[in-house]
């Protein structure tokens, strides 16, 4: 089992508060990605899972267990760094066996764990080389197997994919949610790279200024985001965020709703909408066009502001002035503090749909 819960934490620096009354719980079996911009207080939450760090104030609990004042050593957590921390004079063979003799696990057991992690990772080809004649990718390998091997409740990750390529992240990303669906074990992840969090968490928290924004799938986070900070930092490129000052918005019982921005995703904007679709229009001037193959993406300067129109396998137009739609379902509202405003929105089959917003009007680009 690995639950874990943080109630009510709080972490101070000084006289600087990072993390702000906190309130999480990590399934057991899951794996949970920590998520934000540098500076957020991800890798200072999980250093106090783990144990590193102490919370200033407030509970954490593994497996039912309050592990306040708990050493790392005896938490039942495994940690893997972005750094490796692999001993240079040590083949791989020992470096994953240093640990166990420490724990004073006897030679035969040791031996057999050694080989069965070594073979799940990839590595049994390699136990004799030192760190330094292994690849990025092979030294990560490493890394998790001397975590493995100790058969923790709970994995935590800080960054390990940082300091690899592209390709080997991408590679990596794969090998680590086979070993996650492999083990069952919980696994928390900290990263800054939104693909990563998407493509490997089931459950997804965004964090910034030490206050989580939102908690919830991937999915969940691309489609119903909470505020504009979600909102904006899911999706490649972000969500476009616009000021609605000259837009005729909606409103109930003759008054108007706080409405100060209204959303929309790139790849939900269509440069050639077909006559049934309704929706909001912008015309604008095309500032910059970048062609990713299967993807074309381009700036757009309108009256209301520049923002971004994504397509796929479409070819790269040439207009510099063009008319954009954004079918009415699409569109997401925001208060002044940048909260989502459900009420007010067309969502096809859900409950908190309104009818269609006719008061929504053409805006021309004013160029």
């Amino acid at each position: 089992m690995g639950r874990i819960e943080l109630k009510g934490i709080s972490k101070f620096f000084k006289e600087e508060e990072v993390i702000k009354n906190l309130d999480l719980t990590i399934r057991d079996g899951s794996f949970t990605v920590l998520v934000g911009p540098s500076g957020c207080g991800k890798s200072t939450t999980l250093r106090m899972i783990a144990g590193l760090d102490e919370q200033t104030k407030g509970e954490i609990w593994i497996d039912d267990k309050c592990v306040n004042g708990v050493p790392p050593g005896d938490r039942d957590v495994a940690m893997v760094f972005q750094n490796y921390a692999l001993y240079p004079t040590m083949n791989v063979y020992d470096n994953i066996e240093f640990g166990l003799i420490n724990r004073k696990v006897p030679k035969k057991e040791r031996e057999k764990l050694i080989k069965d992690i070594a073979e799940i990772v990839g590595l049994s080809d390699y136990m004799k080389k030192k760190p330094e004649m292994l690849s990025g990718g092979q030294r990560q390998r490493v890394a998790l197997a001397r975590a493995m091997v100790k058969k923790p409740q709970v994995f935590i990750l800080d960054e390990p994919l940082s300091n690899l390529d592209a390709k080997l992240r991408h590679q990596m990303r794969t090998e680590l949610i086979q070993l996650h669906e492999r083990l069952g074990t919980t696994f928390v992840y900290v990263t800054h790279d939104q693909v990563e969090a998407m493509s490997m968490g089931d459950e997804i928290v965004i964090m910034n200024k030490g206050v989580i924004q939102q908690a919830a799938s991937p999915m969940t986070l691309y489609n119903d985001p909470a505020n504009v900070f979600a909102a904006q930092f899911i999706g490649t490129p972000a969500m476009n965020i616009l000021p609605s000052q000259e837009l005729q918005l909606p409103s109930a019982q003759g008054k108007r709703h706080d409405i100060a921005s209204f959303g929309f995703r790139p790849e939900h904007a269509l440069f050639q909408a077909p006559a049934a679709v309704e929706g909001l229009r912008l015309d604008g001037m095309v500032l910059t066009r970048e062609s990713l193959g299967a993807e074309n993406i381009y700036q757009i300067q309108s009256s209301l502001g520049m923002f971004s129109v994504k397509t796929f396998l479409e070819p790269l137009t040439s207009d510099t002035l063009v008319s954009v739609t954004v079918p009415y379902e699409r569109l997401y509202y925001f208060n002044s503090e940048g909260q989502r405003l459900r009420q007010l929105e067309v969502r096809r089959g859900e409950e908190f749909s309104t009818t269609k917003t006719p008061e929504l009007v053409s805006v021309g680009g004013g160029l």
